[in-house]
């Protein structure tokens, strides 16, 4: 007998997620829905506005990703106006945009994710001294490592359960359930570096401080450029960025990426069978600009493109006025496809179905999403680690594929082993440590352009010369995803402005032909050990690193209500 499981609030990411699906009588998923159930933004309050303040509003889009929404912004109106930065500006924002890659990306494996595959109370079983042996399996010199920092590590959770029988943050949880792979000692080596991360995680986002004068909400770029000057005539400075980096790069390459190692091992079965792979279509704006041309037309780390079908042989060319978005299934009004420049954005909050047994559920067949639904020249494609990886493969990026061919080769994994759940956090730890690399070469660059005299920062434009109608377009290359934002100018002013968060793309309900976004597909075909912990659903939907307050991001600047709605705890149907 099938079962309709509601998984809400989906936690350990940001924003609000629910999800529901239907397991059939061998506990495996055969339809899922995936509905943002709350909104914030600030498009609408932009209308009317100078455009040069735009980044200023759309980075607080998210207290996470505020760099990657002021980058983006400060593009879309550098494009409109033809700005293009200068030298340092570029490699100041790489750097700072860099920062945010190798502090995300570990951060989301072990906070958000790596619970999903660590049983952090069989930890308190495991040997100290085997721990050790197991950390060298997976690195030549592992990270803080030792019987005495391992048997540590097991009293300060012992003491910590002690203290808080509930456990505190990791009350809650599937502790114990059958779907956990990894040994006691395994467990205690990532749970050791989960701990570590909590530590290092702080040293990248100083990197984002120290060029960007605060972190979150950065505020030393501006259209035209950046406005650190005094940061790069000073070396000290640089060298402690450059020393900063040698640090978070340390853990990337001693902890985090033997952990992601050890956990994919372990789960080799469910990614050899493509456990949630989903739509095997995926797409990249490409990113982190290698030379001093426009942006739109420099050549970059990452390649752009798009790979369908899981066809690697073959890369489309990505075209952002091929970018469109579907509301049929979203809680705006109408059903019109539009391209952002024209994107309309009206609620029409349309509710959910009474409740049964005290669980009200969504009408799946009508609008039940705050999300959009893109696509790009009319595919429905993922966004992400995994998306830029793949079209670099197939684009034949030899620094993309020799990391990807080297974490496979210590693995022991064939290429098929990507479309999967731990193939996303396999790329993602590829991408840290080739941008983590990258860093390096493009700090040296700036220290070399900066002591040759060259302490240029911006580009000097007339904004009161422009006239008339103008639009622009700012794709960036964000931790989770493709980013873009698009705006229309008018006698200096914005008319229209709109954004496609990376979880817009993988987040997104229904289109209007009634195919299923990238979190709905990844889904099905997800078996559950135990329904009543849907801990595999939680493995699918992390492996995203979901941010929903990217995702949805309309408010009414007149302060009318938009809608009233119930968010309900994870119940069984």
């Amino acid at each position: 007998m099938a079962q309709h499981i509601v998984v809400d609030p989906v936690t350990r990411i940001e924003g609000h997620l629910r999800v529901e699906v239907v397991l059939d009588a061998d506990n495996t998923v055969t339809k899922a829905w995936s509905s943002s159930t709350m909104f914030r933004g600030i498009e609408t309050i932009l209308q009317g506005r100078d455009p040069r303040d735009a980044g200023m509003f759309t980075q607080r889009m998210c207290g996470v990703c505020t760099l990657v929404h002021y980058l983006a912004s400060h593009r879309a109106v550098e494009n409109a106006f033809e700005i293009t930065v200068p030298k340092n500006a570029r490699l100041v924002r790489n750097l700072k945009l860099g920062a945010q890659f190798i502090h995300d990306h570990p951060v989301h494996f072990y906070a958000l994710s790596a619970l999903d595959y660590v049983d952090l109370l069989s930890a308190l079983k495991a040997s100290p001294a085997k721990a050790v042996q197991v950390a060298y399996e997976y690195s030549d010199n592992p990270y803080n490592v030792s019987a005495g920092h391992y048997r540590d590590v097991q009293s300060r959770l012992t003491a910590f359960a002690q203290q808080d029988p509930s456990l505190g943050v990791f009350g809650n949880a599937y502790w114990g359930n059958p779907s956990y792979k990894l040994t006691p000692e395994q467990n205690l080596v990532a749970v050791s570096h989960y701990l570590d991360c909590l530590d290092v995680q702080r040293v990248p986002a100083k990197m984002m401080a120290l060029f960007g004068g605060k972190n979150p909400h950065p505020q030393a770029d501006v259209v035209g450029g950046v406005t650190c000057v005094e940061d790069l005539a000073d070396p000290s400075r640089l060298a402690r960025f450059g020393q900063w980096l040698q640090e978070t790069n340390d853990f990337i390459a001693r902890a985090y990426i033997p952990d992601v190692l050890m956990v994919g091992k372990a789960y080799a079965g469910e990614a050899v069978a493509g456990i949630g792979a989903g739509l095997r279509s995926y797409m990249s704006y490409g990113g982190f600009e290698l030379d001093d041309t426009p942006v739109t037309s420099a050549a970059t780390l990452f390649p752009s493109g798009v790979v369908l079908n899981g066809d690697l042989s073959r890369v489309v060319a990505f075209n952002q006025a091929k970018v469109t978005e579907d509301v049929t299934h979203s809680w705006y009004a109408g059903d019109v496809v539009h391209q952002p420049y024209e994107g309309v954005t009206v609620p029409d909050y349309t509710g959910l179905n009474p409740r049964v047994n005290g669980v009200a559920t969504l009408k799946s067949d009508e609008k039940y999403s705050w999300v959009k639904a893109p696509t790009h020249d009319d595919h429905r494609v993922e966004v992400g680690p995994l998306a830029r990886l793949l079209v670099g493969y197939a684009s034949g990026n030899t620094t993309i594929r020799h990391g990807v061919d080297g974490l496979l080769k210590a693995g022991g994994f064939p290429l098929s082993v990507l479309f999967s759940s731990i193939g996303r956090h396999a790329a993602r730890a590829v991408e840290t440590q080739i941008i983590a690399d990258a860093m390096g070469g493009w700090l040296n660059e700036l220290e070399v352009n900066t002591q040759s005299g060259d302490l240029s920062t911006w580009t000097d434009f007339d904004f009161a010369k422009v006239s008339g109608d103008t639009e622009g377009y700012g794709l960036l290359m964000a931790p989770r995803g493709s980013l873009g934002h698009w705006v229309r100018v008018k006698e200096g002013a914005i008319v229209n402005y709109q954004t496609i968060a990376p979880t817009t793309w993988n987040a997104s309900p229904r289109d209007g032909t009634g195919r299923p976004g990238a979190y709905e597909s990844a889904l099905v075909g997800v078996r559950l050990a135990d329904p009543s912990q849907p801990l595999e659903v939680l493995r699918t939907l992390h492996s995203f690193d979901p941010c929903l307050a990217c995702a949805v991001h309309l408010v009414d600047a007149r302060g009318r209500d938009l809608g009233s709605f119930e968010v309900v705890s994870s119940a069984l149907g």
